[in-house]
């Protein structure tokens, strides 16, 4: 039986645990250039050396008004690249594996003079109305994702996530709230998203995975359901994705038709009806903080590898606990051996 401990590995990326700390955005870049600086690198390196298997660097954009905010992360330029090197070494020094997220916020680029999405559809009567792409755009746009990429494989990553979730670029494309356009790109809801994970495996080492974060739902009135996100899974799978981080949710307010409830593990059994049904590695995440939960994820085979985002923002040891509390032995760095209680 596996649990929470046990390594993984997906095609040459080797983890020690199933331990994943997800993308989340640090809105701290001080200069506005989309360099990370000593925040990042202190947070980051820091969750490896509290013992996280798998850190995937937060949402970072292929161009400047991709940005929810001006001050996120970009890789739109080659001058970015050894920050983010820096912070990849830091953590490998602690036995961590680091993967970076590659998006476009689209309509929800906040800071963005005009933003661009599929169809001029704002996000809400907060957002600015977005500008359609053209068809060359939209090629465009494909390529700036794969520069993005080589510039990621440059900085030294294991892995690279997509950001197909959360009412970003990719998600606007697949959905068909956001998406009313008429040419290729509308007729067909999955082109974008497959055009840009092949252009994205064109920059890719062969032995590196491709991991796609996706909503599983949409939680507004007549949003898309699971069946229509197993058949993207299932194309972007065909398209060269070898992972899916099963999330939920952004095309509109959390609050609306549908909306999950708040409970431990909410998202989880999508996770495990994506895995089966298409038959798929996949990462649960959502409220998997206590680790008698998560490690049951595991153990209960729905997901390969559990997320912990908010618990891991509030304690970057968090792994380090959960390992005293699953009594896993050989886990505390032996520095902090004295901090720690032994494993009985």
């Amino acid at each position: 039986m596996y649990n929470l401990f046990s390594p993984y590995q997906i095609k040459g990326l080797e983890l020690k645990n199933r331990i994943v700390m997800p993308p989340m955005c640090q809105y701290s870049v001080t200069k506005k250039d989309g360099i990370p600086n000593e925040w990042h690198y202190v947070h980051y390196v820091s969750r490896a050396i509290g013992g996280t298997g798998l850190i995937i660097i937060e949402m970072t954009d292929v161009e400047p008004d991709g940005r929810i905010t001006d001050y996120d992360l970009g890789l739109w330029s080659d001058a970015q690249v050894p920050a983010f090197q820096r912070i990849i070494e830091g953590c490998h020094q602690h036995g961590a594996k680091v993967g970076i997220q590659i998006a476009h916020a689209g309509r929800k680029a906040e800071d963005a003079e005009i933003p661009v999405a599929p169809s001029p559809i704002p996000f809400n009567n907060d957002f600015k109305t977005p500008r359609e792409l053209t068809t060359d755009e939209v090629k465009e746009m494909v390529e700036k994702f794969r520069q993005a990429a080589r510039r990621a494989v440059q900085a030294g990553v294991d892995t690279i996530e997509l950001h197909g979730a959360h009412g970003y670029l990719i998600h606007e494309f697949q959905s068909p709230l956001t998406n009313k356009r008429t040419d290729v790109y509308g007729k067909d809801l999955a082109l974008f998203g497959r055009e840009v994970i092949q252009a994205v495996k064109s920059e890719m080492p062969a032995h590196m995975p491709l991991i796609l974060r996706i909503s599983a739902v949409e939680y507004v009135e007549n949003g898309y359901g699971i069946d229509h996100a197993i058949e993207l899974v299932k194309q972007y799978k065909e398209a060269g994705v070898d992972l899916f981080h099963i999330s939920s949710g952004g095309e509109g307010p959390i609050g609306s038709g549908g909306k999950p409830g708040s409970h431990a593990a909410y998202q989880v059994p999508f996770a495990r009806k994506i895995k089966e049904a298409c038959d798929v590695p996949v990462i649960a995440v959502g409220r998997l903080e206590e680790p008698q939960l998560a490690n049951s994820v595991i153990a209960n085979g729905d997901a390969d590898l559990v997320a912990i985002g908010r618990g891991m923002l509030r304690n970057p040891n968090w792994a380090l606990e959960a390992s005293i509390q699953l009594r896993q032995e050989g886990v505390i760095p032996k520095q902090y051996l004295r901090g720690f209680p032994r494993v009985k």
